[in-house]
Order: C-alpha cells, then structure tokens, then sequence
C-alpha cells in the first residue's frame, strides 16, 4: 500500500535533512556519489579485537526488510536472434533464445537462470532504435506481431520468465498520426502536443541535454526534449493522460507482465529551468500515481520500473510512490568504479543507507533494480578496459546485492561497445562463424575479438560460465535471493564485504580486488563455514577468524 501524499511531502522534508547533515561530509570528495572516502573507513576500521569488544555488530542490529528478487535481462530485439533470415532480430528469434535465458528446469546449469525480461521499444518506429512510436498498439512489422507478441509471453511463462516492455510515454514519433494532424491549428490531436507561435520566448535549453527544447515548424514551434523527430506528449491534456493508461493496460491485456517507463523524470520537466519547479516534479508523482492506478485495473502484480536518471536518492525516492522500481543508476558508477579500481568499500553501509530513505516514501514495497551499464551508457567491458577479470568482480557485486539486478544482453559475455548508440547495440555474437539466427543490421566493430556465446558455453572460466554460476547462487541461496542488506566493517580496504539476510538465514558475502587478501572475521562464532567461493584456493583459517581469497575471489560464508 503506498502512502498518500501529504505524508510523501513529510518524509521527503526530512530525508532531505537527512542526507545533508549526515551524508554529505562523508561525499564531499567523491565524485557522483561513489565509494566511500577513505578517511571514513579509517573512521570505521577498528582491530578485530576492539571490534569484537565494541557495540553488537550493525548487521546483527538491522531490521530485515526482505525483497524478494528477479534478475531480469535487456533485449534490444533487432540485435538479438533473427528467426527469419532477413538479418534483423524479431520476436521469434527471442522465443528461440528462451532455453538459453532459463530453460524451466532448476536442475540444468547450461541456462542463465533469469527470470524476467525486459524488451525495448517492439512498436512501430521509423528508427532503428524504436523509442519514437508511431503506433502503440501494434509490434514493429519487422519484428514480428501482435499474435508473436503473445506467443512469446506465453513461452516465456511456461519457463518462469517475466516479460516487461519499454512504453513510451513521454513523447512520440514525428511521424506518428497524432503528430501529423496536430501541425494543423485546427487539428484533433492539436492540444495533444505542446505548440507556441514561432516568435514566442520561451526557456530553451533541454533538460534532457540535447539542445534546444524546441524545434519550428511552419508558423509554429513545438517542444521536443530529445530530438524534433520525438514530439513531447502533451500530459497536462487528460484526454492525453486517459490515452497513455488504455495503452498500457491494452498491453498488460496482451500478456506483457509490466513496464519500463522511458524518461520518467521529464514527464513535466522539459527545460533546464524546470529542475527547480516543486510543481512540476509534484505533477510527475501525480501523473505516475495515475497511470499507477489504471494498470492496477488490469493487473495489481504488474511490474513497473522508471528510468529516473539521477544518482540521488532524494530525487529518485518519490517515484517510488507510483512505481515498484527506481533503476539506481548512482550504485551503477559505483560497483563499476569499485571493480575498475580494484578497491574495497563499504557497500552494505552505503546501500543500506539509501534504503532506509526508500522504504520510507514507499511504506516498504519498493524493491531496488540496479544493473552495471545500459543501452544508453559505454558497456561495462569497455569501460573495464576489456579486462574478464574485472568483469567478473562487477557481476559478482551485481548479482549478491539485494533488489531486481539487470543483465544488458551480451553483457555475460563481454561484449564491448562505445557511443554512438548503434554502437553500444551491436547484434549478440552466437557463434564464432556465420550461421543462421546471428542478426547483420549493424556491422560489429567492436566485437571482433569478443568470444562468442558458443565458445563460452564449454569453458567453465568464461564469463558466461561465471554469470551461470552467480545467478545459480542468487537462486540457491535465500538471503542472496531475497535478503535485506547490512554493514560489515572489513579491515582491509581491498576487500568488500556485506552481510544479505532474511528473517531465518544470514551470510557474509566478500568480494576482493587483484591480489590475494585476508579478512578478519569480527566473531569467529557467527560464520563459520565457506559455502560458496569462486577461486579455488579460497580458505577459512583454523583459528575460525581470518578468510582468505584468492585474485579477484568472491566468498559466501554462513
């Protein structure tokens, strides 16, 4: 249940005061809120003696707030698999790629194991990439139809997998039959887009960063934050509004499990100067709780995520009134900083932070989705510098971290990319060679040396192979699946270390950069036992207190 508004406005004035008397000494020199400085851990790092002797241990002291998780994976179907031989990925091709995805049986370990996921725009769209929509109601032709759409879903189901799709609400096509009749000052759908005279002043700059905000068209000009092939919609019209809710529920009438909803934060915002309008972030919440409302209508369990693309969590929380999820696009610079840098940080105190603020906008029913890098950002195998190693850190805080963590496709495998867009959407490598299903819209240019998934299929030190395993431990293991999270002050500032626990089971969880490394234990009698390691070499001492791990190790202790 969410809570109304008013208390929205309560809580926000005090996480606000929160966050500045609390967490802004310990941010001051780290840039977009990433790890933690290295004057707190020294703050924060005691001899194991005196830390055994100090105050109970704040894990032992945390509420627990499950959140019982998904990991769900990003498609961008055009690169995916072709089922039809014209080169282009299509729905059928995803309907192929299930087995690969999760093949329904928990006792195969040749499937990644995710359990949702999430397609990119599928309707019709003059554009490669489909965010500028000509037709809400119907999938793009070249990648299949609505009768596909529903086949996929159902195929999906039968494996346990969630599909949720990118619904556009924020703008549409240029060429979408709405638009077209709008240019008309007499027009239908005239209200439905935001129209000045041409000579009228208006703020200009983007808020979106692309320039100027409006673009010109005969006598006229006409606000498109994005680009003038992506007309914003006009959301202050109710007809507009009413229109957006039939189409989401038309879709979760289809079959479609819930959303990703594409600029979520711009819905009001337009310019630069709309930044510091209470009112028209007020009107963002409003309209999200309405749309919120119409797809519960249709399905109460629809998952809905936002892109709100900001590293605070001040500006994020309030979405989570409307929304199960907020994409936390802060802790996705930080776990990739903290496997690029190879250094530790006390990611359990950093995370359990921010949730706290969470579940107080959200009475407790938020769940996080953090992810490593999108379809919008450099793919973390670049900015990792190519290095599998690294890789395999950044999956690994990824996958033991509490929330609904997302895989871009390709990302289990390496794939690297850097923008421009299409080069960051670079078709999925299949096969070493050419054969049937591997996608040819887009010439790789990045991806030559990259090896493919049927050559990461048989070698158990692959990437992929290091995916498979750590979503089989999400799986296997509770507290990883669906436990909250809570500090574990390590002594060693190379080594990671978090504490995942649910109302009946509790585990350490260690990750460590290139070299090997010890952790003290704090209690020699809480966890004791080496459940899971990925590095043989991996070792509990016998004095019950110091855990060793090998380069680049990660640990599950109970």
């Amino acid at each position: 249940m969410k809570r109304s508004r008013w208390w929205i406005t309560i809580w926000l004035v005090l996480i606000i005061l929160a966050v500045s008397a609390g967490c802004s000494e310990a941010q001051d020199d780290v840039p977009n809120n990433k790890v933690q400085n290295d004057g707190e851990n020294e703050t924060k790092t005691e001899s194991p003696e005196a830390q055994e002797q100090s105050s109970p241990d704040t894990a032992k002291q945390a509420d627990v707030d499950e959140q019982p998780s998904t990991v769900y994976y990003e498609i961008f179907v055009r690169s995916f698999y072709d089922s039809n031989g014209d080169g282009i990925g299509d729905l059928g091709g995803v309907i192929e790629k299930l087995d690969y995805l999760n093949d329904g049986n928990p006792d195969t370990d040749t499937d990644l194991g995710v359990e949702g996921i999430w397609l990119m725009p599928i309707n019709p769209s003059p554009s490669y990439h489909g965010y500028d929509v000509t037709d809400y109601y119907d999938i793009n032709p070249e990648y299949g139809t609505l009768e596909d759409f529903k086949r996929l879903t159902e195929e999906a189901h039968k494996r346990g997998i969630k599909v949720i799709m990118d619904l556009v609400v924020n703008h549409s096509s240029s060429e979408h039959p709405w638009f077209t009749d709008s240019k008309n000052p007499d027009g239908k759908y005239r209200s439905w887009y935001t129209w000045k005279n041409k000579d009228e002043k208006v703020d200009s700059t983007s808020a979106a960063g692309s320039g100027n905000a409006w673009h010109t068209a005969d006598d006229s000009k006409y606000l498109g934050i994005f680009w003038e092939g992506m007309p914003d919609l006009n959301l202050d019209n109710p007809e507009v509004r009413q229109e957006m809710i039939k189409i989401g529920q038309f879709w979760l009438e289809q079959g479609a499990d819930g959303f990703r909803l594409d600029a979520a934060k711009h819905v009001f915002i337009d310019t630069q100067g709309d930044y510091s309008n209470k009112d028209k972030a007020a009107k963002n919440i409003t309209w999200w709780n309405e749309f919120r409302k119409g797809m519960d209508e249709v399905n109460p369990e629809a998952y809905i995520v936002g892109e709100i693309w900001d590293n605070s969590p001040v500006t994020v929380a309030p979405y989570l009134e409307p929304f199960d999820s907020g994409f936390n696009f802060g802790l996705a610079e930080q776990l990739v900083d903290l496997a690029n840098r190879e250094r530790g940080a006390d990611l359990g105190f950093s995370i359990s932070r921010a949730y706290d603020l969470f579940a107080k906008i959200s009475n407790g029913a938020f769940i996080d989705a953090p992810f490593l890098t999108n379809h919008d950002q450099e793919r973390v195998m670049s900015v990792l510098g190519g290095n599998v190693d690294r890789a395999k850190v950044a999956a690994s805080l990824l996958l033991t971290i509490p929330g609904n963590p997302f895989i871009y496709y390709g990302e289990e495998i390496g794939m690297q990319g850097k923008k421009p867009d299409e080069f960051i959407r670079e078709p999925m490598l299949w096969f070493e060679q050419p054969k049937a299903g591997q996608t040819s819209w887009e010439t790789t240019r990045h991806n030559n040396e990259t090896p493919s998934v049927e050559r990461q299929s048989s070698d158990p030190e692959s990437l992929l192979s290091h995916y498979r395993k750590m979503i089989g431990w999400r799986n296997e293991v509770k507290a990883l699946r669906d436990g909250s999270i809570a500090d574990y002050p390590s002594d060693n500032d190379k080594m990671t270390a978090f504490v995942r626990m649910t109302q009946d089971e509790r585990v350490l969880v260690v990750h460590m950069s290139g070299e090997e490394q010890k952790l003290t234990l704090r209690d020699k009698s809480e966890f004791t036992n080496l459940l899971l390691y990925t590095k043989e070499g991996s070792k509990l001492g016998e004095d019950g207190k110091t855990l060793t791990l090998p380069p680049y190790g990660s640990a599950i202790l109970n």
